[in-house]
C-alpha cells in the first residue's frame, strides 16, 4: 500500500477537527465531537466510493487495486464505527436556531442511514453470505451514504454550509454521490477495450485464451490484470484475471483454472470469435529485472510469472522461478516454461510436485539458490497457505517482508474474526494446560 495514500485520507478526515474546534462562541466540546465524528464519517465513506471506482490514478495514489480494496473495507469499517459514537454522543447544541421540518427529515434520514449502513457493513464482512447477495448489498451502501450526506446537508449544526466546515465536508459528499453514480453505471458504460477469442487450448487442466483486439489493444505491463466481461458467452459478471501473455500485436492471453462456479461455466460456454470487453489494465505487481530474485508460483498462480519470463532481459540479474504443481501434468504452460528456460540462461525453473515427493518450504529455497537471500527480492502469487508459511520461515534467511511481494486477490474479504478465534482458542488451550500442569 502506497503510504501518500494512506496519509491522504488521515489527513482530510483529521482536517474538519481543526475547522470545527477553531469555532468562535462555542463552549459544548463534547457536542462538538460528535459534530466532528459525523464529519469523519461522512468523508471516510465518500473515500470508500472513491476507492471503488477503479478510475485511472487511484492505484498510482493508494497503491495496487488489491491493497485499494482492503483500504476500502477498512474505510468502510472505520466510518461506521464513527457513526455509532457520533449517534452514541450527543450532538445537539444549545442555542441553535429552532427545528424544522426539514430539519425532522434529516434526522430520520440520519438514523435511516445508521441502521442501514450496520446492517451492510455486517454483512459485507461475513464472509459466509453468498456472493450474489453481498454483490448487491455492497453497492447499497452508497444509498446510505447519500441518506447520510443529505442528512448533514440539512441537520442543525454550529456553522452554515457557506462556512469553510460546511464547504469543505460537503465538496467530500459530492465527489463520493459522483463516484457512487459511476458505480452504478451499467458496466457496458465503463470504458473498456474489445477483443475478440482467437484460440482456445488446455494446459495443465486450465484453460488458455488468446484474444486479438478490435481496436485500440490494451497497453498492460508483464504481471498485471484486467477486469473481463465475456459478453459472447453471455456471461456478464466481470471477473479479474492475470494476463499470461502480452504480445507485441496487442494479443493477450489469460491462463484461467475452474476453481468455482463462474470459472467453471466459462470453460465450457466460451468459443473462438467471441467478444470480451477489458477494463484496465490493473495492477503494481511489476517486473524489476534488477538483481538476484526468487518467484514463487503456486499452481494457476503461475499466469503474471510466465508474462515476466517472456519479458525478462537477457542482461537481469538470475532469477530461480519456484513451479509448485501437484504433477507435471497438472502444470500450466510447463513446456512454455521449459523452453523459455533454455532460451534464457539466467532463469532456472524448479518444479515442485508433492506427487513426485517434493514440497516446497523455506529451507529448500535456501538450498536451491545460490548466494545469500537477504540481497535476493521474492516474488509469489499461489495460495495463501504457501505464502504465510514461506514469509514465516524465509525470515530466518534474512527474506524481510519489505523483500517479500505478493498480491491479494482475494478482494472480498473479512476483518479477520477467524484468526482472532483461532487465535482466542490457542490461548485458552494453553491456559488450561498450563493450569493442568501447575495442579499435578
Amino acid at each position: 500500500m502506497n503510504p501518500l495514500g494512506l496519509i491522504l485520507i488521515i489527513a482530510t478526515t483529521l482536517f474538519p477537527a481543526y475547522q470545527l474546534f477553531a469555532l468562535a462562541n462555542v463552549t459544548d466540546q463534547i457536542a462538538l465531537s460528535s459534530q466532528y465524528l459525523g464529519l469523519a464519517a461522512l468523508i471516510l465513506m465518500a473515500w470508500g466510493q472513491i476507492l471503488s471506482t477503479r478510475l485511472r490514478g487511484i492505484e498510482a495514489i493508494f497503491g495496487g487495486l488489491d491493497r485499494v480494496y482492503v483500504l476500502h473495507k477498512w474505510t468502510g469499517i472505520s466510518a461506521m464505527v464513527a457513526i455509532l459514537l457520533h449517534d452514541t454522543i450527543d450532538a445537539e447544541m444549545r442555542g441553535l436556531r429552532r427545528e424544522t421540518a426539514l430539519n425532522d427529515l434529516a434526522e430520520t434520514l440520519g438514523e435511516f442511514s445508521l441502521y442501514g449502513l450496520l446492517i451492510l457493513v455486517v454483512i459485507s464482512v461475513a464472509t459466509f453470505i453468498p456472493y450474489h447477495l453481498w454483490k448487491w448489498t455492497h453497492k447499497a451502501m452508497g444509498a446510505m451514504f447519500a441518506a447520510g450526506a443529505l442528512h448533514f446537508f440539512f441537520i442543525m449544526k454550529p456553522f452554515a454550509m457557506t462556512d469553510p466546515a460546511g464547504v469543505y465536508t460537503g465538496l467530500f459528499c459530492v465527489l463520493g454521490l459522483a463516484a457512487y453514480a459511476w458505480m452504478l453505471l451499467p458496466e457496458t458504460m465503463r470504458p473498456s477495450h474489445g477483443y475478440k477469442i482467437a484460440s482456445i487450448e488446455e494446459t495443465g487442466g486450465a484453460t488458455a485464451i488468446t484474444m486479438q483486439p478490435e481496436g485500440r489493444a490494451l497497453r498492460a505491463q508483464p504481471g498485471q490484470f484486467g477486469v473481463f466481461r465475456f459478453v459472447g458467452a453471455e456471461m456478464n459478471e466481470p471477473h479479474p484475471f492475470s494476463f499470461s501473455s502480452i504480445g507485441a500485436d496487442g494479443k493477450l492471453r489469460v491462463t484461467i483454472k475452474a476453481l468455482g462456479d463462474f470459472t467453471d461455466d466459462l470453460t465450457r460456454a466460451i468459443a473462438p470469435g467471441q467478444t470480451v470487453r477489458i477494463q484496465g489494465p490493473f495492477g503494481r505487481f511489476r517486473l524489476s529485472g534488477k538483481g538476484p530474485e526468487v518467484w514463487v508460483a503456486g499452481g494457476i498462480g503461475i499466469t503474471p510469472f510466465l508474462a515476466w519470463a517472456q519479458a525478462l532481459p537477457a542482461d537481469a540479474g538470475p532469477v530461480d522461478l519456484f513451479f509448485c504443481v501437484k504433477s507435471r501434468s497438472t502444470a500450466p504452460h510447463l513446456v512454455e516454461l521449459e523452453e523459455i528456460a533454455k532460451a534464457k540462461p539466467n532463469l532456472t525453473l524448479h518444479l515442485i510436485a508433492p506427487h513426485e515427493g517434493q514440497r516446497l518450504s523455506a529451507n529448500v529455497i535456501a538450498e536451491r539458490v545460490q548466494g545469500n537471500l537477504s540481497g535476493v527480492k521474492l516474488s509469489f502469487c499461489g495460495p495463501v497457505a504457501l505464502r504465510k508459511a514461506l514469509q514465516s520461515g524465509l525470515g530466518k534467511y534474512g527474506v524481510s517482508a519489505r523483500r517479500f511481494h505478493f498480491e491479494e486477490f482475494e478482494f472480498r474479504t473479512g476483518i479477520g474474526l477467524k484468526s482472532l478465534a483461532a487465535w482466542v482458542l490457542r490461548r485458552t488451550s494453553a491456559m488450561r494446560m498450563t493450569d493442568r500442569a501447575s495442579q499435578a
